[in-house]
Parts: structure tokens; sequence; C-alpha cells
């Protein structure tokens, strides 16, 4: 039987191990991100050491499994006066060996908890390509909803382009 899943802020200490898993999924999944694994390969590690610092705006939670990290999740909170009202959800993962069992959730109740110490913040955003329909459905689990589809969001390296679809969770109980 799988352990359960425990989650807790990513700090600089962690920032080898992050960089390993993050890379792993920009690598396994490109349309779920807008980062490419070359983007994110040409990074220091000290450059993603100060992103997993902890601010008051701005976390990034891991999920571990048998003490492994195996997934990923950061949240934003927008400074900018008419949107520091916002939160951002982004660049959710689980390794592909580890889906099933929980991750994904524990992660999504981590942020939305986080979220809601932010005082002030009363809507969450995210935004999904069209290929992740296993993504969407979590999110639409924790009561995010569609407010918009944008055709041609994203081209790959190609040319392809993919829609993306845009979710929101009011924090007040209301449906978007």
């Amino acid at each position: 039987m799988a352990s359960e899943a425990q989650v807790r802020l990513l700090i600089v200490a962690d920032a080898a191990v992050y960089r390993e898993v993050r890379l792993a999924a920009l690598r396994s999944d490109p349309d779920a991100f807008i980062t490419t694994a070359a983007e994110f390969e040409a990074r220091t590690l000290e450059s993603i050491a100060a992103q997993l610092a902890p601010r008051p705006v701005f976390v990034t939670f891991g999920a571990f499994v048998g003490g492994e990290l195996v997934g990923l999740l950061s949240l934003g909170r927008e400074e900018r006066p008419g949107l520091k009202h916002r939160a951002n959800i982004f660049g959710v993962s689980v390794s592909p060996e580890a889906r099933g069992q929980g991750c994904a959730d524990a992660l999504m109740r981590a942020g939305l908890a986080q979220a809601r110490t932010w005082d002030g913040v009363t809507s969450i955003h995210l935004s999904v390509t069209e290929t992740q329909t296993t993504a969407r459905r979590l999110y639409q689990r924790h009561g995010f909803r569609v407010w918009g589809t944008q055709p041609d969001a994203v081209q790959d390296d190609g040319g392809r382009a993919l829609t993306e679809h845009h979710l929101s969770l009011l924090l007040n109980g209301t449906t978007a």
C-alpha cells in the first residue's frame, strides 16, 4: 500500500530536488506548462532557490510520498493595488509514478488553505490547456469554474496551437 502524501512549503534548501522534479514535469508533459524545459534548465540553481524562499505573496508547496518529492504547486498573490484581491495557482504537477495517490488533491488543499490566510484575497485563478482534462477535473473538484476559453493561447515549438481554459474560485462561496 502506498504511503500517504505529505505536503509542506518548499524552502531554499529544497532547490536542487525541486529543480529535478520540475524539469521532469516540463519534459514529460510540455503541453501542461507555458515554461519550456529548455527555459527552466537554463536557470541557475541560485535563481531557483531565490524563487523557493517563502514570501508573504508567493509560496511553493511540495508533495512527498515516502520522503520523495513527487508533486508541486505554486501560489502567488497579485501585488498591484487593483489586483491584490486575487491569487494565482500555477506550476501544478505530480510525477507519473505518484499519480492516483491523492498528491494533487493534497497540494490543492494546501494551496487553497494558504490563499485563505491572505487577508483580502477573494478569488483564486488558474489556467489549464485543453489537453489537460485530468487537471481540469481536479480543479473543478475543488470548486473552480471555467469562466473563459482562449483559442490559440499557447503555441509549442512546432507552431501547434493550444486552447487554454481560464478558471476561478471565488472564496466568498459564490460561483464565478
